[in-house]
């Protein structure tokens, strides 16, 4: 899979940063001429779950996008505590404060996951496909 276009920035791990995280998106895949409504909704559950979950002091998180030829989006959600891997909640905890955001990046994504970074980091990542309904 060729890229095509790809941004990378890095944020303040502030709930603003996470805001940023999702304009930023919103304007670049509106530049590229992508939907993005779908990218925004997994961008905006990545970059909170980097804020509340992957927080480091003094450590800001990455928000990577890559267009890729055949149109596939590929996001990623870099931030500082690779001892925290993000997983699907049990359903029958449905009362939960926590553990819905990832469910809403399974919905709009095809794949996603869950990679190392460097500096005890993590990466978590999606990737949507052009033509697939969105929820």
């Amino acid at each position: 899979m060729n890229q095509k276009s790809h941004l990378r920035i890095q944020l303040s791990a502030t709930r603003r940063g996470a805001r940023l995280a999702r304009l930023f998106t919103e304007r670049q895949l509106d530049e590229w001429g992508v939907p993005f409504e779908g990218a925004a909704h997994v961008v905006a559950e990545l970059a909170s779950n980097a804020v509340l979950h992957g927080r480091v002091s003094g450590r800001d998180f990455r928000l990577g996008l890559k267009l890729h030829d055949d149109g596939t989006l590929c996001i990623e959600v870099t931030d500082a505590r690779g001892d925290r891997i993000p997983r699907i909640q049990d359903p029958a905890a449905g009362d939960a404060e926590t553990g819905r955001g990832l469910r809403i990046v399974a919905v709009y994504a095809d794949r996603w996951g869950v990679d190392e970074a460097p500096a005890h980091g993590k990466t978590v990542w999606a990737e949507l496909v052009p033509g697939r309904d969105e929820a």
